[in-house]
């Protein structure tokens, strides 16, 4: 049926699982259609919204038309939308900030409601009923689990041969009757091929022929660069010194320009034979598997600018040996993270002197996107990197404060920040030592100065172990708010 037929088939108050996971593997046109009807209905002074499941970030066909539509009453668990940012943040639209790793078991656990429908991209249905997905698996094994009602859209824009690049897993269960998962490696498989759910559930299926989000990458900037060579430099120091071996251990990576420049400097760099295991796959990771450096790569999703993409759909055979595509809860599972031994590399808003993170939040109360991977894989990496950065806004902003205006990452999960200052290691310090090595190496001339005069002073009276004034802790913040700008 057409897209149009199949959103007719919604209920307001409906609690809907969408595929998608940053940018790519997103429904197209049920959203839009779907965003269509909520207009004309909220022409007509019938109340109606929905609340919507994802795995991650989605696009404008999807998070920006229902946002745009006043759609949404509530939003999980990540978003990057710019519609969607301003209606959460003007307080129009709720939103669940949650690990990428939670969100499959808490559905399961009943923790965030009953789920209605799953609306799932796919590029081939199989005779035995079972689907092909398409770029990227995120929740979508869980989502055709739990709903009573399955929306297919059969993107037919996608290549067929990527069928076999994907490993769903269906071991996983709720507590006391979980077992362990038997993955050892980064590319070993563990699953079968295909997605699928009980056929009496398919209500309607829409065919579709259209793009992903594919989002272009900025050539490196100087800083970018200047970060990429400090945390090589750091790896090379750390095989030298039999803490890593030669080949480093698998790779997650996050999302961005930042992210991409250190994939970049290790294309370049001394290692060979490396692995990924990340949630997403962007331009620099599929560079190392090219070039063959990296031997294999993990993810929950691919998401490529669009020359990039062209290679990947160009060599899709060559990368279909190399490349596993699983459900997030496996990509972003602590257990297996730690197991494995991963190496987290992953952006942050600010971190304050004690290695404190902020990766969300906009001086204190404004989302910007949400917490995605990040803390999966900053808790239970063997060793994890946050970078930014030293300033922004043209140095009107510090990304080093004396306190964050919002933690996400506390100090017990920071191994090491990076900035185009420099790197700090803060494993094995105390938060006075660690406070003056941030300072030092990761801070902006600028402001180096007034944090040594914050951290000085703070430890010259009250608590010595973290030494804080309490009533100038966030007035870097405050002073921002009302001038624009942290300088004094």
């Amino acid at each position: 049926m057409s897209a149009e037929e199949a959103a007719a088939l919604i209920e307001p108050g409906s609690i809907i699982g969408m595929s998608g996971f940053t940018g790519a593997g997103y429904p197209k046109a049920f959203p839009q259609a779907l965003a269509s009807r909520i207009a004309a209905e909220h022409e007509a002074g019938h109340p109606f919204r929905v609340s919507i499941w994802t795995g991650a970030s989605t696009a404008p066909e999807l998070d920006g038309a229902l946002a745009k539509v006043d759609g949404m009453e509530m939003r999980l668990p990540f978003q990057s939308d710019p519609i969607c940012r301003e209606k959460i943040n003007t307080g129009k639209m709720h939103f669940a900030d949650m690990h990428l790793s939670h969100v499959a078991q808490h559905a399961w656990f009943g923790f965030l409601g009953h789920l209605n429908v799953a609306v799932i991209e796919v590029c081939a249905i199989h005779e035995d009923g079972s689907f092909v997905p398409t770029m990227a698996v995120g929740n979508n094994k869980t989502w055709l689990d739990l709903a009573d009602k399955v929306i297919l859209e059969v993107n037919n824009r996608l290549p067929l041969q990527l069928d076999g690049m994907h490993d769903i897993y269906y071991g996983t269960a709720i507590p006391p009757q979980r077992v362990p998962i038997p993955l050892y490696g980064p590319h070993d498989r563990i699953g079968v091929p295909h997605l699928r759910c009980d056929p009496s559930k398919v209500i309607a299926i829409v065919e579709t022929d259209a793009p992903d989000r594919n989002t272009g990458f900025a050539a490196p900037d100087e800083n970018s660069e200047r970060i990429a060579a400090h945390i090589i430099d750091f790896l090379a120091h750390e095989v030298k010194v039999g803490r890593l071996p030669k080949e480093l251990l698998p790779l997650q990576s996050g999302v961005g320009n930042v992210a991409n420049a250190v994939l970049a400097g290790l294309l370049k760099g001394p290692f060979d034979g490396m692995t990924g295991y990340t949630e997403v796959l962007q331009d620099g990771m599929l560079d190392l598997v090219r070039a063959g450096k990296m031997k294999s790569a993990s993810a929950s999703a691919i998401s490529l600018s669009s020359e990039a993409l062209d290679d990947f759909l160009g060599n899709i055979d060559y990368y279909r040996e190399r490349i596993v595509l699983r459900p997030q809860e496996i990509s972003n599972h602590p257990e297996v993270v730690r197991r494995l031994g991963v190496i987290g590399m992953n952006s942050m808003i600010e971190a304050d002197i004690y290695g404190n993170i902020n990766s969300t939040h906009v001086l204190g109360s404004s989302m910007m996107n949400g917490i995605g991977g990040s803390g999966d894989f900053a808790r239970n990496s063997y060793l994890n990197f946050f970078v930014t950065p030293s300033v922004a806004k043209g140095g009107k902003i510090s990304c080093i404060v004396p306190m964050c205006s919002h933690v996400d990452h506390t100090e017990h999960d920071t191994q090491v920040i990076v900035t185009e200052q420099g790197l700090a290691d803060l494993r094995g310090l105390s938060p006075r030592q660690r406070a003056q090595i941030v300072i030092d190496r990761c801070a902006h001339p600028d402001y180096r100065p007034m944090l040594q005069d914050y951290f000085d002073r703070a430890r010259q009276s009250g608590g010595q172990h973290t030494p804080h004034i309490l009533g100038e802790a966030l007035a870097w913040h405050d002073r921002c708010l009302k001038t624009g700008t942290m300088r004094l």
